[in-house]
């Protein structure tokens, strides 16, 4: 019986490795298998544009109920997806294994996450994106009404159906091609949450917008107005975890993807909408196939040397270096920019740095280590907008001089020296010049007198 629960265990694994070793690494980075929960699995073919296009980058995608009870993020301590796309609003509790707690960990663990909601989303889904860094509205009737950037319907409806135009500047989230027509956007309103700083609007509302429930009339201002409103936001955490917002289902759907769309007050109508463009982009960015950097070969040496030494000397020359690559989706390019600078560290920094680069991926630089000895550290911190951090630190102790290392004659001491010897000089002189010299007188008598005033006289 033993035998038959090892075999049976082995032939698990062994059946598991290829879809454990499809998980995220440094040398591809991009997300490959993508687990999508749904509410319906009519979604599949209602938004199917948007599920066809991650497959056709190369995508595995695992289509689930959200209250499957076999659902799982990981098995025998392995996660077995990479991304997390939540279509399902409206759940109420996860099956299986998943809990809010789990998918947090995922996210925690490294992972990427998809969150849509709408009019229908469930305290489990607002409590999630709570603890992502926004908050949705709470009345659970409010939709985002703007009677300014509508768009223009046959029916001229409640201005729930929105242009958004309002797009983040930034060629990392978006892409480098500009998105010309406006997104078609019918949902609910979040707002940013002031306490975290990771998370950005990518799409946001107009001036004129504001959160309410269009079937009644107001009766006190609305919670959430104007440009406070976010359509669409993004968080990366410091693991680069990256997590897209949005509190419209209908943004990623084919009817969407296909529309004509006309803001009300412009006189150009779009054959085709910005939602398939503004989604596909920003899924890109979402699931690391553009913005994610990384950095190697990190090295310092003595100026004219080649080895790393095992530690510095005060006031001794250095050269540092570091290589920066980004991924483009298909391989490692170099990544150019001006802005990334090293520090020299102890408990603050002694030198700061910016970095020349090859514009082939390696950041150079060189100067003299400080008149201070202790253990530091070599560190680059590189935060920009839209790509993943990058830290690295290496540890390097600096010594002081040995006593035979000092010079003979400190050039900051000559003073002193001159000084000292001026004084030597002028107590010679002093002595030779100021002093009287000493007569000789012999004590004698008589003759002995005589003959030693003879001796005398002779020496002189």
């Amino acid at each position: 019986m033993g035998r038959n629960n090892f075999s049976i265990l082995t032939i698990l694994s062994i059946t598991l490795l290829p879809i454990l070793s499809l998980s995220f690494s440094t040398d591809s980075p991009t997300d490959r298998r993508l687990l999508v929960l749904l509410d319906d699995l009519s979604l599949k073919s209602s938004h199917s544009i948007f599920f066809n296009s991650l497959k056709s980058r190369g995508f595995d995608l695992d289509f689930k109920l959200a209250d499957d009870p076999k659902l799982a993020l990981q098995r025998y301590g392995q996660y077995l997806y990479d991304g997390l796309i939540l279509f399902s609003p409206s759940i109420e509790r996860f099956g299986g294994a998943l809990d809010l707690a789990a998918v947090l960990d995922f996210v925690d663990s490294g992972h990427d996450l998809i969150i849509a909601a709408d009019s229908s989303s469930s305290d489990l889904i607002k409590s999630l994106a709570t603890e992502c860094g926004v908050d949705f509205d709470e009345d659970p009737s409010a939709l985002v009404i703007d009677h300014k950037s509508y768009a223009i319907a046959e029916t001229e409806g409640d201005h729930t159906l929105i242009a958004a135009d309002d797009f983040i500047e930034s060629d990392v989230l978006l892409g480098k091609k500009k998105i010309e027509a406006p997104v078609l956007f019918k949902g609910i309103a979040h707002s940013l949450n002031t306490a975290n700083t990771l998370v950005l609007k990518v799409l946001s509302a107009s001036p004129l917008a504001y959160s309410a429930n269009p079937s009644s009339k107001l009766s006190s201002p609305p919670s959430l107005t104007g440009s406070s409103i976010s359509l669409v936001s993004v968080v990366q955490a410091r693991n680069n975890a990256r997590i897209m917002i949005t509190g419209s289902l209908d943004m990623f759907s084919n009817r969407f993807f296909r529309s004509s769309v006309q803001k009300a007050g412009s006189p150009r109508k779009y054959d085709k909408s910005g939602n398939e463009q503004f989604v596909t982009e920003l899924s890109k960015w979402v699931f690391h196939v553009r913005g994610h950097l990384k950095a190697v070969n990190l090295r310092h040496n003595k100026a004219g040397e080649t080895d790393e030494p095992a530690m510095y000397r005060i006031k001794d020359d250095l050269d540092f270096s570091v290589e920066i690559y980004e991924w483009s989706g298909k391989s490692w390019e170099p990544y150019v920019a001006n802005d990334v600078q090293v520090q020299l560290y102890m408990m603050s920094p002694y030198v700061l740095k910016t970095l020349s680069n090859d514009k082939k991926g390696l950041y150079h630089t060189s100067f003299k280590v400080p008149d201070v000895y202790g253990v530091f550290q070599f560190k680059v911190e590189y935060h920009r907008l839209g790509y993943t951090s990058l830290s690295l630190s290496k540890q390097i102790p600096v010594r002081p001089f040995r006593h035979n290392e000092y010079e003979r004659f400190i050039t900051a001491a000559f003073p002193y020296y001159g000084a000292s010897f001026t004084m030597v000089y002028g107590r010679v002189l002093y002595l030779q010049l100021c002093l009287p010299v000493p007569q000789v007188r012999p004590y004698c008598n008589g003759e002995d007198c005589t003959a030693m005033n003879m001796v005398l006289s002779d020496i002189h």
